[in-house]
C-alpha cells in the first residue's frame, strides 16, 4: 500500500484539500507531453510527492484499457512499480492523471467517478483537444458519485 493521500484523514476518508497541489512547470510539461505522445488514447500516471503537496515525481503508466481511446486502465506492473517506488522514496499519492484527447474543457467521466478508487488523491485531466492542451484538477467522490474541481499552482522553479 502506498502512504496516504495527505488530501485524507486518518481512516483515508474523502476531505476537501487541505493543501493545495504544487507542480513544477517541467511536471506539468512532462504529463502534457504524455498526453500528446498517448493521443489519440488516453495517458494515464500517477503523481507522488510530499505531505504539503508539493510533486516530486511523476510516473507514466501504460493504459492497457481494450477501448484505450476513450478509457483508461493501468498496466498492473506498471502501477505496483510506481507504488513501491513511491513508498521507498516516503512520498504520497498526490494526484492521478489522465487524458481526454477529444476534450476541450475536461471534466471527469461518469466511468472516472465511478472507478475513483483513491479517496484524497487528485485527479487532473488533460483535455487535447484544443490548440493548446488543458489540465484540469478534480476531488471525486465515488461513494457519493459527485466531483467538483480544485486549484492547483504551477511553480517555474
Amino acid at each position: 500500500m502506498i502512504n496516504p493521500s495527505p488530501f485524507s484523514d486518518a481512516f483515508g476518508k474523502h476531505q476537501r484539500a487541505k493543501r493545495m497541489l504544487r507542480l513544477r512547470r517541467d511536471q506539468v510539461q512532462a504529463v502534457v507531453a504524455h498526453a500528446w505522445e498517448a493521443a489519440p488514447n488516453e495517458c494515464c500516471g500517477l503523481i507522488g510527492g510530499d505531505e504539503t503537496g508539493q510533486a516530486q515525481n511523476i510516473y507514466r503508466l501504460r493504459n492497457v484499457n481494450s477501448n484505450p481511446e476513450t478509457a483508461y486502465e493501468a498496466a498492473p506492473e506498471e502501477l505496483f512499480a510506481a507504488q513501491r517506488q513511491m513508498r521507498e522514496r516516503n512520498e504520497h499519492l498526490l494526484a492521478i492523471y489522465h487524458s481526454h484527447p477529444r476534450a476541450n474543457t475536461p471534466t471527469p467521466s461518469e466511468t472516472d467517478v465511478r472507478l475513483a478508487y483513491y479517496p484524497g488523491a487528485i485527479y487532473l485531466i488533460v483535455g487535447l483537444a484544443g490548440e493548446d492542451a488543458i489540465l484540469r484538477a478534480f476531488e471525486i467522490s465515488e461513494p457519493e458519485q459527485s466531483w467538483h474541481e480544485v486549484e492547483y499552482a504551477i511553480l517555474d522553479e
